[in-house]
């Protein structure tokens, strides 16, 4: 299953939303993984971004149905980066 990063920031209204409701975090990665995006690891930062999360999901489509529901609710926006293991590299490259 493909991977990726996913890097966010918070907008006024996100940081709000986390700062009233903390737990909005896990219900959001609820509504990910019932629109068929899995999160394998997340990270709060300190720095340009909020957060950063590995994610899986079937295909680029997937994701990006996912992203934009969450995009539209205006908390958040976010840059995504398709990730290969390095091994899986080393074997194209190699051939």
């Amino acid at each position: 299953m493909p991977s990726y990063v996913l890097l966010v920031n918070l907008t006024d209204n996100g940081r709000k939303t986390i700062r009233d409701n903390p737990n909005r975090i896990r219900e959001v990665n609820a509504e990910m993984k019932a629109m068929g995006v899995t999160i394998k690891d997340q990270y709060a930062l300190f720095g340009p971004y909020d957060f950063i999360s590995i994610l899986e999901a079937p295909d680029d489509g997937v994701l990006a149905n996912a992203l934009i529901q969450l995009a539209s609710r205006g908390t958040a926006t976010t840059m995504t980066l398709p990730a290969t293991p390095t091994e899986e590299w080393v074997k194209r490259l190699v051939g």
